[in-house]
């Protein structure tokens, strides 16, 4: 059997010395969204909530977290890393630290961000460190990227829980990584609502089978 080796710089976050320098200008993407109709780059209605998201490859994620009711937009991006405004082959190649991501804009009236937490959770497996399942590099890293305290508190405990029930299963430690949210940079337009555009097109979501009940 042939195992494809994977470059060892790609299962690392590179230092700020090594990471590809990027540019200044954003890279061109989609201004609203194909399938909501609504606008993937703010100002949003005041009364929205945001959360941002990586649980593997970011085209299956967002589609996932569109057909949540509440949501109100989602929006296909990378974040996490040193390279300001990078390309998707940028992220790709492992000397960016940035994460696939998918911002969350959502109605905090209409759905909690509890139940963002158990779909996120279900939807992926959080014990795999620097992949998901195939896709391997640091891009493809779980991790939550946070508004606020409110929701930074809420988030580790949604982690304790679904890290004990893992545990209890006998899986692995849970390594997702919770952080304020840093600077997000959307991806190119090609890849908003690809499985929509795409619907035969690749899609990695696959979780544990472990349900997170309702705190």
């Amino acid at each position: 059997m042939f195992f494809r080796r994977i470059p060892e710089h790609k299962l690392r976050l590179p230092s700020a010395e090594e990471a590809l320098p990027g540019r200044d200008t954003p890279i061109a993407s989609s201004q609203t969204h194909c399938l909501l109709g609504t606008p993937l780059h703010p100002p949003f209605p005041t009364k929205m909530q945001q959360v941002i998201f990586g649980l593997g490859c970011f085209w299956g994620a967002e589609r996932m977290l569109w057909r949540i009711p509440g949501v109100y937009t989602t929006a296909a991006g990378y974040c996490g890393g040193i390279t300001p405004n990078p390309t998707y082959e940028e992220v790709c190649s492992g000397m960016t630290g940035h994460n696939e991501v998918v911002l969350v804009v959502f109605d905090p009236e209409q759905v909690s961000l509890e139940t963002l937490f158990k779909h996120f959770w279900e939807s992926h497996d959080p014990t795999q460190g620097m992949r998901q399942g195939n896709d391997t590099g640091t891009q493809y890293r779980s991790g939550i990227y946070v508004s606020d305290p409110a929701q930074q508190m809420a988030a580790e405990v949604s982690k304790a829980r679904y890290a004990d029930l893992l545990q209890q299963a006998g899986k692995e430690s849970v390594t997702t990584e919770i952080r304020r949210a840093p600077a997000f940079y959307y991806a190119e337009d090609y890849h908003q609502q690809y499985l929509h555009k795409n619907p035969g097109g690749y899609c990695s979501l696959a979780g544990t089978g472990i349900c997170l009940p309702p705190n």
